[in-house]
């Protein structure tokens, strides 16, 4: 028996009109977790900006959001370049207001053998998961030192940055600097009433990103999983709402002694280890041939 369903889609963990007044920024928020996070802090009353370099993206974002008559803006950026997060920033507040709450969600990942990995492909993950966190993250809490103002950032990270994550070993390295430095900035900020807090989401599958880290990569003994379900002990993927409503909270007064946290969100999976482990294979045996 699988762990219970959550509540069904379009219930609120917390008080309606929590964010009211809240301009709630998500870097990667018009597809996938990012546009499902978004969605949960507008339900709750936030205006929602959504940068990314995609204007498909910021298409979608925006229509989701309008459609829950939600206040949205939707700006061009890539979060590798601290001019354009800079500028991303001014149009925002243009818009709809200063951002007071900032989270962290774009992303970049696919697998691959670390003896293959070009110098190009390390980057484009490291410095959009990395260097983009910490871009905007720094961007934030320099605007709201200087309107004198509390705030909340969430980092979205992953479990391997604790265990490494062979055959992502640029995501993974990645994300354990988001992890590390959520705990670096949690203690440096906390005096200003800015806190830092992390989500390490488990499967979440969604019609915007396919799980297409787990598709093409074998099972034990070389079979392949059809049932994404199979692979966490929980017996489920997870909602998307889920890491929704546990995004709303920790960037909530409801958590204002909370920072420098990293919630896993994954139905216990990360923490599946056995004295009887099942029969190892290499990263290039399990990582089928990219066309």
């Amino acid at each position: 028996m699988p762990l219970s369903n959550p509540p069904e889609y379009g219930q609120s963990m917390l008080p309606a009109g929590t964010y009211a007044g809240q301009v709630v920024l998500i870097t990667g928020g018009g597809t996938g977790l990012g546009k499902a996070m978004a969605l949960e802090f507008a339900r709750l009353g936030a205006a929602i900006a959504i940068i990314s370099r995609k204007p498909e993206h910021l298409e979608s974002g925006m229509a989701a959001i309008r459609e829950l008559g939600g206040e949205v803006a939707a700006v061009p950026c890539d979060i590798r370049d601290p001019d354009q997060i800079a500028r991303a920033f001014d149009q925002i507040e243009e818009a709809i207001g200063p951002v007071t709450v900032l989270v962290n969600n774009a992303a970049a990942n696919f697998p691959v053998a670390a003896e293959t990995m070009s110098a190009n492909a390390w980057r484009t993950v490291t410095q959009i998961v990395l260097d983009g966190t910490f871009f905007c993250a720094t961007e934030f809490t320099r605007r709201r030192l200087v309107a004198g103002e509390g705030g909340a950032i969430l980092n979205i990270g992953a479990t391997y940055s604790w265990t490494g994550g062979p055959g992502t070993a640029h995501s993974a390295a990645a994300k354990a600097g988001v992890t590390n430095l959520t705990q670096s900035l949690a203690v440096e900020w906390a005096p200003d009433d800015i806190r830092v807090n992390c989500l390490a989401p488990g499967l979440f599958l969604n019609e915007d990103h396919p799980d297409n880290l787990v598709k093409g990569v074998k099972g034990g003994a070389g079979r392949e999983s059809s049932r994404p379900a199979s692979r966490v002990p929980a017996g489920r993927t997870g909602a998307m709402h889920e890491l929704g409503w546990a995004a709303t909270y920790l960037c909530s007064p409801f958590a204002g002694y909370i920072t420098g946290h990293t919630l896993v969100v994954d139905g216990a999976n990360w923490l599946r280890r056995s004295l009887v482990m099942p029969e190892f294979e290499t990263v290039r045996d399990t990582i089928a041939p990219r066309l």
